[in-house]
């Protein structure tokens, strides 16, 4: 590159947004540029990366608009950071990656007029490339296509909301207003995201500058909320806490007793948990997984590392059932080790929970698995450093608040299949981190979903069929008040069955005593109310039957259909409903029914924000902007936001 004038080039090499690239310092590029070029003669990878322009040469007006698209480059209203281009008219201003300050490109037809660096620069090229890595990363987030169907819209980053109208070769198509369509080349799908939002959105035409002027709008205010955002979480972000000690001998022999192969999701959330844990600043991080994907394996194995370094661990869960649950199985895990767990709940006697409470502050308990009774004002700990908070949907913002204030640099780690839409945004948008698990175990089946229509007939076949392969049955009854007249009903369908009823009205001890001679096996077919939905792991239970299935939410009954098909046995789903199905909840179940593959809880809660339509995860005065642009992409440039304020 070449300057005549001041502020007049010559030729101007503008490098893609790849990690390659990115890696590189801008002065590389000057100091290999005739390599560059070279390679680009006989490379496909420097061909299809790079864009050289000479001044007063032709080269297609239109040719370069799409290979600035192809290379990653984001059309904007007005360039103000690397990897940023605008147009108007003949003239395009570039942010090139490896250079320090825009251009503007002045076209005549095909021919380069002129070429004039502007004065918009960056004042940190490292840091510039650094979120622009990240950007990279957080992309494959936002830009989920998986299960994509003629129909659905989606955002193209520079071209505004369109319809999915499959594919053609090696390109993506969307329609826009008029007829117009727009090819995208696969490869460039972090481009696109789901249009989720609470209205239908409205679709343009394509090359209108309306989508610019919005998505600049959108940008405004995702960067006004940054600033709010920050500020609150500022306080947290100054506390700082000595890194863990890792003891790789201890964290073995606890992994030699886990009877299955860790998935490379499971490792990767491991070592994201690593990471966090070997800084300074606490963790608040969320592992987002299916049911039965191995997030309570995670947790045991992070408490451990708690305990090693000197700390108590905690773990909160939103069901006696549920703690009991994972308190007999970490007391398992943990007898070989010199560690002290305990259950801290209403099954106590007042004593019992007395004595637990006094060796909590003596610190002679390392790690306590409780309910909310944990939050009682009389618990108090000697040395708490980690908190658990499993199924973390279950539990309101003040309730964790007050978990994090028992100590100032609390490490957090959240558990869930379906995160609440406030957790969800919060870690897509960098203030939380996330680790999502969409590997399923080795030899784990999808459930086979059926929506059928209520019928003694199909319940009848569903319970013998499973009981005839030694299995149970869950049946989905959410009214306590009838459901004693449900258990005479099932047992003149199936009078050989054995059955036993749960909810929540049950004193605890009763409560934890028929779950207990279900999981022994006693009981065949366990009436229940949605008390089941919490975690509960029994690989023998494989068929589900929601009586009144258009009463369940759309994550409430993704995560009840998780409580089957726990192992390698094909599990079977039966939603029931009445004669009458209202719109929303007949959504709701076609959504269930498409997400029968493994690992869908994920998306499961982000279509639930779609359907919900309702409270607004980052307040009214953002919804309007949430359906201009779409949840993910309003989410995606708050991220960004946040990156260039806490770079600064």
């Amino acid at each position: 590159m070449n300057l005549s004038r001041p502020n007049e080039l010559t030729s101007v090499l503008i490098a893609s947004i790849t990690p390659y690239f990115l890696e590189k310092g801008n002065f590389w590029f000057q100091q290999n540029l005739d390599k560059i070029l070279t390679a680009s003669q006989y490379r496909s990878f420097f061909a299809d990366n790079i864009i050289y322009l000479i001044k007063d040469r032709n080269y297609s007006f239109s040719q370069f608009l799409r290979k600035l698209d192809e290379i990653g480059y984001e059309k904007v209203w007005q360039v103000s950071e690397p990897g940023e281009f605008s147009q108007r008219g003949g003239i395009i201003d570039v942010f090139p990656v490896n250079l320090n300050f825009a251009i503007r490109f002045e076209f005549s037809g095909n021919k380069i007029e002129q070429i004039l660096g502007l004065p918009i620069k960056t004042k940190d090229e490292k840091s510039a490339k650094e979120i622009l890595r990240k950007k990279l990363k957080s992309q494959k987030i936002f830009s989920d296509l998986g299960g994509l169907r003629k129909g659905d819209y989606l955002v193209h980053l520079d071209h505004g909301v369109g319809i999915y109208n499959g594919t053609d070769m090696n390109y993506h198509i969307l329609q826009y207003a008029t007829g117009d369509k727009l090819y995208i080349p696969f490869g460039l799908e972090r481009k696109l995201s789901r249009y989720i939002g609470f209205v239908e959105p409205k679709i343009s035409r394509l090359g209108s500058q309306m989508w610019q002027r919005t998505k600049k709008r959108a940008r405004e205010e995702a960067d006004k909320l940054a600033r709010e955002l920050l500020e609150i979480y500022a306080k947290r972000e100054i506390v700082t806490r000595p890194p863990y000690e890792i003891s790789e001998e201890i964290e073995n022999q606890l992994a030699s007793t886990f009877l299955y192969e860790e998935t490379p999701d499971q490792n990767q959330t491991m070592e994201d948990i690593k990471n966090d844990l070997e800084k300074s600043e606490p963790m608040d991080r969320i592992v987002c997984g299916d049911v039965g994907f191995g997030k309570t394996e995670i947790a045991l194995r992070t408490m451990l590392k708690a305990v090693n370094s000197g700390y108590q661990a905690a773990m909160i869960c939103p069901t006696t059932i549920l703690a009991n649950q994972h308190f007999q199985n970490f007391k398992e895990r943990l007898k070989s080790l010199p560690i002290k767990i305990a259950l801290l709940s209403r099954l106590q006697s007042k004593r019992e929970q007395r004595d637990l409470v006094e060796n909590l502050k003596m610190g002679k308990i390392d790690i306590i698995i409780g309910t909310h009774r944990i939050l009682s004002s009389d618990v108090a700990f000697k040395s708490l450093g980690l908190l658990i908070i499993d199924d973390e949907q279950r539990f309101g913002v003040k309730q964790k608040e007050k978990l994090k204030k028992i100590r100032a640099s609390l490490d957090i780690l959240s558990l869930s299949a379906t995160p609440i839409p406030r957790t969800l945004y919060l870690a897509l948008s960098s203030l939380k981190n996330i680790s999502l698990i969409q590997t399923p175990p080795a030899g784990r089946l999808s459930v086979k979903t059926l929506i059928l229509p209520f019928s003694e007939k199909t319940i009848k076949e569903a319970v013998k069929t499973e009981l005839k392969r030694k299995g149970q049955v869950y049946y989905l009854h959410n009214r306590v008040e009838t459901i004693k007249t449900v258990e005479n009903f099932l047992g003149n369908l199936v009078p050989t069955a054995k059955f036993g009823i749960a909810h929540g009205r049950l004193k605890e001890k009763e409560l934890v005593k028929v779950m207990t001679d279900f999981q022994n096996k006693k009981i065949g077919v366990l009436i229940a109310t949605t008390i089941i939905e919490n975690g509960l792991d029994l690989p023998n239970v494989n068929t589900l039957v929601v009586a009144d299935s258009a009463r369940l939410g759309l994550a409430e009954a993704y995560q009840i259909r998780g409580r089957i098909g726990r192992s390698n046995t094909q599990a079977f789903a039966y939603f029931l409903y009445g004669s009458h199905l209202a719109e929303k909840a007949k959504i709701r179940l076609n959504v269930l029914k498409e997400a029968e593959e493994l690992g869908s809880g994920y998306r499961i809660a982000l279509k639930d924000l779609e359907i919900r339509g309702a409270g607004n995860i980052l307040g009214k005065e953002q919804s309007g902007n949430i359906n201009r642009v779409g949840l993910n992409l309003y989410c995606q440039m708050l991220s960004e936001a946040i990156l260039r304020f806490q770079s600064k």
